[in-house]
């Protein structure tokens, strides 16, 4: 039966973003709390956990193009990604519990076992958002909608990091009462279950309309040799490297920078005097930027009738990382400047986290195109794999650098270790944002090219299941 559906109901797209929604419970817990819980909490050192978080995240990048290759083989009434969405909902929640307890272990046995939980929570992490990430590509083949189905998701996407990034530390506080360690155990059992009725929402909501003619399986070798030809999707995946190393490493450093450089504030509004702790302060900064990344999300579709997708992410990429890099000009008492830096670093940042994938699905119609081969979940799989090495490379360059700098968990930082940690919120990421952006200067497939490859593809009888 051929497609005749050309829109994407409201219900659907809603439905689509509801999965990465629960995701970001997740990414934004990974990003903001993950490197100081482990320091803060769990008493281990800074570079340790940085290697941790290095090999820990090789290893399951490296598992990103496999759980890819077995979702494009995978043929089931539910279609090919659904059923994994819903089959791993329960056990990333258990994962992410498991991750955040605090054994009473020699540091030896603390480090083995940050490593196996933190493997077992990223490998969880994939199984779910390798599949989500390819249902994108096979909900429609109309690269509109899939821009908009983007636009909804990363509107939901920004629920889910505003309410981590925002409510988090506060129950913790508020659940931990004093004990920080019981607060993130109760915190994460919360939100598995939350994120669990999330992902079977995107389950039941969702419809799997895409297929080849044949369904005919690609052999290994050749979805690989298509991929490193896929000259569009190396630059964005370079690009997704930088990308991602540059807001991690700001995100990580955000917790050190109001604990440890920031402190606690007063700021007037209004002739009103409001005492900011490090809770409130980093949790109410934290939530202006997300707000700010949402509405730059929602104002995307606009800017892509002035500007091409390929324009939007250079540019605002580099306008996000530049405003980031004048953070190293503030003192502390400088309240009202960080959350106007911060809403811009944020906002510009938000229309390129949704053109990101909106080009990532065009480089699978791309590979389609121009090899006659379709690998959706390979292009996606190897996407995230670009992501989480930005993840990986953001995350041990923070442990690396806060103990090179001599940062040592719960005590009055040196001079030289507050230097290290304005860097880390200003200069370093800033560098990786700008090398991001003009890596895609020079990607390949215009807006109008676009149209004329879903136009030939078209013509060439692609049948919907």
């Amino acid at each position: 039966m051929k497609y005749q559906q050309k829109y994407l109901s409201v219900g659907e797209k809603l439905g689509y973003g509801l999965g990465d929604m629960a995701s970001n419970l997740y990414f934004q817990t990974f990003v903001v709390f993950m490197p100081i819980f482990y320091t803060d909490v769990f008493g281990l050192a800074p570079a340790a956990m940085g290697t941790m978080m290095l090999f820990s995240r090789l290893w399951d990048a490296a598992n990103d193009p496999l759980m890819g290759m077995i979702a494009d083989r995978t043929q089931t009434k539910w279609g090919k990604f659904r059923p994994y969405i819903a089959g791993f909902a329960i056990p990333i929640g258990i994962a992410g519990f498991l991750a955040f307890n605090t054994p009473n272990l020699s540091s030896s046995g603390k480090l083995f076992y940050a490593y196996a939980t933190y493997i077992l929570l990223m490998m969880m992490y994939t199984a779910v958002n390798v599949p989500y990430a390819a249902l994108m590509g096979v909900i429609t083949p109309n690269s509109a909608e899939r821009t908009s189905a983007s636009q909804y998701r990363f509107a939901l996407a920004f629920i889910g990091q505003f309410f981590a990034g925002a409510v988090t530390l506060g129950l913790v506080q508020y659940f931990g009462s004093g004990n920080e360690a019981k607060g993130w155990k109760i915190v994460m059992a919360l939100y598995g279950v939350f994120a669990a009725f999330l992902l079977f929402g995107t389950f039941s909501l969702t419809k799997e309309r895409v297929s080849t003619k044949e369904l005919k399986r690609n052999k290994i070798k050749d979805d690989l040799k298509d991929l490193i030809k896929n000259k569009p999707w190396l630059l964005i995946g370079l690009a997704t490297f930088f990308q991602l190393t540059y807001i991690v490493m700001r995100g990580s450093s955000t917790t050190y920078y109001f604990r440890y450089f920031v402190g606690d504030q007063e700021l007037n509004v209004l002739g009103i005097s409001i005492d900011l702790g490090y809770a409130l302060f980093t949790s109410s900064f934290i939530g202006v930027g997300t707000l700010a990344t949402f509405f730059g999300a929602l104002l995307t579709n606009q800017f892509n009738k002035y500007f091409s997708k390929k324009i939007i992410y250079s540019r605002f990429l580099i306008i996000s990382a530049i405003c980031s890099l004048f953070f190293y000009f503030l003192s502390p008492g400088h309240v009202i400047l960080m959350y106007i830096l911060n809403g811009l670093v944020s906002f510009f940042f938000g229309s390129v986290s949704v053109t990101q994938w909106a080009m990532y699905t065009d480089t699978a119609d791309y590979g389609e195109w121009k090899f006659g081969r379709r690998s959706t979940a390979l292009i996606m799989a190897a996407s995230l794999f670009a992501l989480k090495m930005g993840l990986t490379a953001g995350g041990a360059f923070v442990g690396w650098i806060l103990e090179g700098y001599g940062f040592i968990a719960n005590e009055v930082q040196t001079e030289t270790a507050l230097h290290g940690i304005r860097m880390l919120m200003s200069l370093f990421p800033a560098i990786f944002g700008i090398i991001g952006g003009i890596l895609i200067l020079f990607y390949p497939i215009s807006d109008k090219r676009m149209v004329e490859i879903e136009a030939d593809l078209k013509s060439r009888k692609l049948i919907m299941i």
